[in-house]
């Protein structure tokens, strides 16, 4: 049962790996079937070499397994909450890439300076606030989830699919599991482009009309880019 769902899944985690956004088992993805009720994501700890679509763990939006005989990921009650709230969002991706990290453990926003980043996030890639010592100690993956919600109140997640958890690392979101995996790729490569962009001109600033050009070609009402 779940086999389209878990192959998405299984597939989409091994896109990490081709992407180089992960090492060892430094990453999950899940996807939902919003129609069903459930989502398949990695089990946790299992290397990418080893693991197979059928490893894939079902569970319900309360965290129940309903099919697998592995335990789900660590950060599965994140992502739980993620598919609460966001009710458009068919997949999400946990990395500890690089530079999206670096900004997540300095704790800042990668702004939006460049018409590469534009063309997928319409405005600077948020960053939580820190978490405190209660959310830490308490329902800790829950909670993590909750300070991204937080960090939503006034962003639209289809808009802007990716998020830096502070002192953490970054989450991204997408329709299904594939392209979560794809905004996930674009959030690293942004972060690297601003991190070395402000490292030549650190008081560099973005064209706001140019910004606004490139993401509403691809995603506003009038879209004219690709076929």
């Amino acid at each position: 049962m779940w086999k389209e769902l878990k192959e998405e899944v299984f597939q989409a985690n091994l896109d990490l790996v081709k992407h180089g956004l992960v090492i060892f088992t430094w990453g999950n993805v899940s996807a939902i079937d919003r129609k069903a009720g459930f989502v398949a994501i990695k089990p946790s700890g299992v290397s990418y070499e080893a693991m197979r679509p059928d490893d894939m763990v079902v569970l319900d939006v309360e965290g129940h397994v309903v099919e697998g005989r592995l335990k789900p990921s660590s950060d599965t009650a994140t992502h739980l909450v993620l598919y609460k709230s966001f009710p458009d969002v068919g997949g999400v991706v946990h990395t500890h890439s690089t530079y999206a990290t670096a900004w997540a453990q300095a704790g800042k926003d990668v702004p939006n300076i460049g018409t590469t980043h534009a063309d997928y996030f319409k405005d600077a890639i948020p960053c939580t606030r820190p978490m405190t010592q209660a959310e830490v100690e308490g329902q800790y993956e829950q909670e993590t989830g909750n300070v991204i919600v937080e960090r939503f109140a006034e962003i639209n997640p289809l808009h802007t699919p990716g998020v830096l958890v502070s002192g953490h690392g970054p989450f991204a979101f997408g329709a299904d599991a594939h392209s979560a995996v794809h905004n996930a790729v674009v959030l690293e490569q942004v972060a690297k482009m601003a991190a070395i962009s402000l490292a030549i001109n650190p008081h560099l600033q973005m064209n706001d009309l140019l910004i606004k050009k490139h993401f509403e070609r691809k995603h506003g009402k009038n879209a004219y880019y690709g076929q």
